[in-house]
């Protein structure tokens, strides 16, 4: 679980109640681990990662409002591996896990045709953990 910034949960929501958002009708751990994985894939999107939380989030208040957010085991390992990354390390500030999460939701948004690309991306995702649940199953 980690958390995202209002503006950024209220993009996901409206996602998540598109019409385009059906059969199946993904959740919210699905749409922020999409938007999690189509950011954390693209050296240009991790680039505008970097520039949004140094710019736009980096100038929001601190202290305001975040919503908690469920996201899958593999998309939050990808978090975390960017949260140790060098470029979130010393002498550079550090960004939080619900910082980069929100990053991503961001990225992903300011991006072309956002809604059609998370909703793919969900499938993707889904797709990929069903073919490893049958591995797993043998």
């Amino acid at each position: 679980m980690t958390r995202v910034w209002l503006a950024e949960h209220d993009w996901l929501h409206s996602v998540y109640a598109s019409s385009s958002n059906h059969s199946p009708k993904f959740r919210f751990p699905d749409l922020l681990s999409a938007c999690i994985a189509l950011v954390l894939a693209s050296t240009d999107a991790m680039s505008a990662l970097q520039r949004f939380l140094s710019t736009e989030l980096g100038a929001r208040d601190a202290t305001s409002a975040r919503r908690s957010c469920h996201v899958w085991r593999r998309q939050f390992d990808d978090l975390l591996r960017e949260h140790r990354a060098p470029w979130n390390s010393h002498p550079n500030p550090r960004f939080d896990l619900d910082d980069i999460a929100t990053g991503c939701v961001a990225v992903v948004r300011a991006g072309h045709d956002p809604v059609a690309r998370v909703l793919q991306q969900a499938r993707l995702n889904f797709a990929a953990r069903a073919a490893a649940d049958r591995d797993l199953q043998g």
